[in-house]
Parts: structure tokens; sequence; C-alpha cells
């Protein structure tokens, strides 16, 4: 089991904790998922597709940032286009970005801690 504390955060997160999961982080409210233009060609080429057709079939543009599109599920629960319902696993796990390997220790989890412990059960409040 590791344990992962980043300072400022009044939590850890179990890595291994992700296998288990079920992709709570990946379902739920409507968000965005960011992609810088590094991420966007490394995904791309991942899926053995061009930039263009890439960003048309799976990108949303918000004025000049895309953001991963999602599937609604059912009524008002979305997922991310690449997590596989079935399987409950990200389709471009190898690859996914910046954005997903971060989580949960974004700046809005910071003073939410009981949010976050619900949404994951890899966390651990300290």
């Amino acid at each position: 089991m590791a344990l992962v504390k980043k300072e400022g955060f009044e939590f850890e997160f179990e890595t291994n904790g992700c296998s288990e999961c079920e992709g709570k982080c990946c379902i739920g409210d409507s968000g965005y998922i960011w992609l810088t233009p590094k991420e966007t060609e490394e995904i791309s080429e991942f899926l053995n597709t061009n930039i263009e057709k890439f960003k048309e079939k799976y990108l949303d543009k918000i004025k000049y940032k895309f953001s991963i599109k999602e599937v609604e599920i059912d009524f008002r629960n979305f997922s991310c286009i690449f997590f596989d319902i079935k399987t409950k696993s990200c389709k471009i796990y190898e690859v996914r970005p910046k954005q997903c390997k971060t989580f949960p220790f974004w700046n809005y989890f910071r003073d939410k801690k009981e949010e976050v412990a619900k949404e994951c059960p890899a966390i651990k409040l300290l």
C-alpha cells in the first residue's frame, strides 16, 4: 500500500485504490478535462488517429481551449468519453491528461477534504 501525501492537503491518497474504485472521479457532475496541445498530440497518437479527427470526435472547443467530451450516462450523470462503463476503466490511462494524473491533489480540494473523501475511496483523511 503506497500512500501519497502533498503539502497543504489534509489527506493522503492510496495509489492502489484506483483499481478498486470503479471510476468515481470519471463519473458524476459535468465538468471540464482540459488538454494541452502536447496531451492532445499524445492521446491522438495513442489512438492512432490524426489530430484534427481526434479533436472533432473526442474534444469540445471552449473559447481557445479544448476539453475532453463527456457522455451523459443518465440524468445529470456524466462520464468522460474515454471511461469504459462496462470495465470501469480508462481507455487512455497510459496517456491520460495531467489533470487526471494529479487527482485528487487539485487546489479545489485543498479545503474540501470531506468532499473528496466521498468521491474517492482511496482518500485517507488526516
